[in-house]
């Protein structure tokens, strides 16, 4: 099939640095609220890098049954788990005789970073004479770690639990691509609806790229260094921007056929028209004709006109040259179009930010409202895009394109509708 409209969105979750429910994080977004802030540890400290988004007053019990199972996942698993729990409650799948055959998980997700006091016994027992001896590892992690240990960090745990927790027992995948994962992970998922495998998938992504040893993996080369005004650290198209905020969290959605929602009652919040999957190298100077591209493509199978199209949700996240890519992308197709940019609010939450932003383009649709863009204070002529500092109103029949790039040149574009 070529197009999408028969899948449809029936319930939304989120866990992110601006709200734990949807109504916080949307309220967040309306108030102009951020969620970065420097890291309670690094305070005090000369750390090149000391800002981040970081969930607040998550309390996974509230939400993750059976609760016995929290032991064995790492946070951006709890994350996921609680943001699908949300999803599924406002779907009303728990109280509907869905078939669980017909119900698939589908994630995006990445490898998870263990917390290091949880090694730090078996590091200090390899330490001899101030030197790591490696030979001594074996010796000691199997007696110091958690037996289980390893299940906490597997990049298919979220949809594995969350499959287990539905006894969903139709299709389940893990996506592994960078930011765009959840967004790749979502069209995944309607494809599976399409070829008649499952009824309902539930999809989404969840990450973290704010823990300790993530950030030490990935150095502080893609990082902003805006340590002494965190609030105005996230700067997506504009002028100063230095990189990205290190963020956590996780979104959630319910998928289904338009016919099967119909036949239990469901109500829709929004509908897929289109999408595209595309790859570009991100040091490539062509970069934004593969973004372009995209763009079209996901135009021609939602058949959409440009000027359906009343808003775009961007991706840029404050690099220089992604941001610029997409900028131009963007103002090939879309000139004076408004563009907002959420990673502004909460900053780059991994595999869970595309998700993430996608349920505020839902919640856009839903209140036919823009939340703006934050620290947008000096236009980049390398960006070219209108993008929106303060809340605009969407224009009526028209749908949102949500965009997401991956540092390691995944790009995926999807079109929205109002159900």
């Amino acid at each position: 099939m070529s197009a999408s409209s028969d899948i449809v969105i029936t319930g939304i979750g989120v866990v992110s640095p601006i709200g734990v429910d949807v109504d916080s994080f949307w309220q967040a977004l309306l108030n102009r609220t951020s969620g970065v802030s420097v890291r309670p540890e690094f305070v005090n400290t000369d750390l090149p890098i000391r800002v981040a988004a970081q969930v607040r007053d998550f309390d996974p019990k509230l939400l993750i049954k059976p609760r016995k199972a929290i032991k064995i996942m790492c946070q951006p698993i709890q994350f996921g788990v609680a943001a699908a729990a949300m999803a599924v409650e406002q779907a009303g799948l728990e109280a509907a005789a869905v078939d669980p055959d017909r119900i698939g998980t589908l994630f995006g997700a990445e490898t998870f970073f263990a917390d290091p006091l949880e090694v730090a016994d078996v590091f200090r027992n390899c330490i001899v004479d101030r030197d790591y001896q490696h030979d001594r590892w074996g010796e000691f992690a199997m007696r110091k770690i958690q037996p289980l240990w390893m299940l906490k960090y597997l990049p298919n745990m979220a949809a594995s639990h969350i499959s287990i927790a539905l006894d969903a027992r139709g299709h389940s995948n893990t996506i592994c691509q960078g930011e765009a994962s959840g967004l790749i992970a979502l069209i995944e998922a309607a494809t599976v609806i399409q070829r008649g495998m499952c009824d309902v998938v539930i999809t989404g992504g969840t990450g973290s790229i704010a823990e300790l040893t993530s950030m030490l993996y990935r150095g502080n080369d893609l990082s902003t260094h805006f340590n002494d005004r965190p609030e105005s650290a996230s700067r997506p198209f504009e002028r100063d921007r230095d990189g990205m905020v290190a963020g956590e969290g996780a979104g959630a959605i319910v998928l289904e056929s338009a016919a099967h929602a119909a036949a239990r009652g469901a109500v829709p919040l929004a509908k897929i028209a289109g999408w595209s999957r595309r790859f570009g190298q991100p040091t490539a100077t062509n970069l934004h004709e593969t973004i372009q591209s995209g763009f079209e493509n996901a135009l021609e199978v939602s058949g959409k006109r440009i000027h359906d199209i009343g808003a775009i949700n961007a991706s840029a996240a404050g690099f220089k040259k992604l941001d610029a890519a997409e900028g131009k992308a963007i103002n090939k197709l879309f000139p004076d179009f408004p563009v907002v940019a959420h990673k502004s609010n909460f900053g780059n939450l991994g595999p869970g930010t595309s998700t993430v932003e996608l349920i505020a383009a839902i919640q856009s649709l839903q209140h036919g409202i823009i939340p703006g863009t934050l620290n947008y204070d000096h236009p980049d002529p390398a960006c070219p895009v209108n993008v929106s500092r303060e809340s605009v109103e969407l224009k009526s029949g028209t749908s949102i394109l949500k965009s997401s790039v991956s540092t390691t040149g995944q790009f995926a574009s999807l079109i929205l509708d109002k159900a």
